[in-house]
């Protein structure tokens, strides 16, 4: 039997994921790490899992919109999009999950206690499976602004996040998707912490008549590509020595 080759990613570009410490980020100085970073050796666990099927998700678990007895208050949205690896191929069977605030701008979070009111038929967070295409479909409220106190007067964009699993454990990625023409991006720290444009330019949706169903809910596309010249953004990307 020959030796297990582990598969090993091209970096991508240059400015496309954010710095581990960012000045206009806050909390970046107490999060990114102080020592050198040590690379540990992936195994055959690792690379070969998660094994997910449909069984392990609920019927509802990518509607947040009828996860509750009644109706959730807000925009009802389509969000739906393609993943994809670093040659436009899609990821198959592959784990998305997301998370967000409600209409008024509020996580259902013990920590969130700013005075916007909490929503008792939505709980902001769902899952789903791509399917043989690489594509996912979830039917959410449209998030509201809400302040984080990192400077005068912030309030960060409307937005939604998103983790990725890939094929394995060790390609579990979280980006964030904001909606088109946010006039909060401009003082933003998190979404200008990204060096190039382009890559900036990926975290946003775009509005998708052709999806959006006749009244009921708008929709918004949002592929996400794990690796490459055209990667979406993910956060703590974290610098391997050669």
């Amino acid at each position: 039997m020959g030796d297990l080759r582990l598969p090993r990613y091209a970096r991508d570009p240059d400015g496309t994921h954010p710095p581990l410490d960012y000045a206009g980020y806050g909390s970046t100085k107490l999060r990114h790490p102080k020592q050198p970073l040590v690379l540990l050796p992936q195994q055959l666990t690792e690379v070969t899992g998660p094994l997910l099927g449909p069984g392990r998700l609920g019927e509802l678990d990518n509607d947040l919109t009828r996860q509750h007895a009644g109706e959730p208050q807000g925009q009802r949205i389509i969000v739906t999009g393609r993943l994809l690896d670093g040659d436009a191929r899609p990821v198959r069977n592959s784990l998305v999950e997301i998370w967000q605030a409600n209409a008024g701008g509020r996580y259902k979070h013990t920590g969130d206690r700013w005075p916007s009111p909490l929503d008792p038929n939505f709980d902001g967070v769902g899952r789903t499976l791509t399917d043989d295409d690489g594509r996912y479909t979830f039917t959410t409220i449209k998030p509201g602004a809400y302040p984080w106190k990192n400077h005068d007067n912030a309030w960060r964009p409307a937005h939604i996040h998103f983790s990725v699993f890939g094929t394995a454990f060790t390609q579990r990625l979280v980006t964030q998707m904001y909606f088109p023409d946010d006039p909060l991006f401009g003082q933003d720290p998190i979404f200008n912490s990204i060096p190039d444009e382009k890559a900036r330019q990926r975290m946003i949706s775009r509005f998708d008549l052709d999806r959006t169903e006749a009244n009921w809910a708008l929709a918004y596309q949002f592929d996400i590509v794990l690796r490459g010249r055209d990667a979406s953004v993910f956060e703590d990307e974290e610098e391997e020595d050669e």
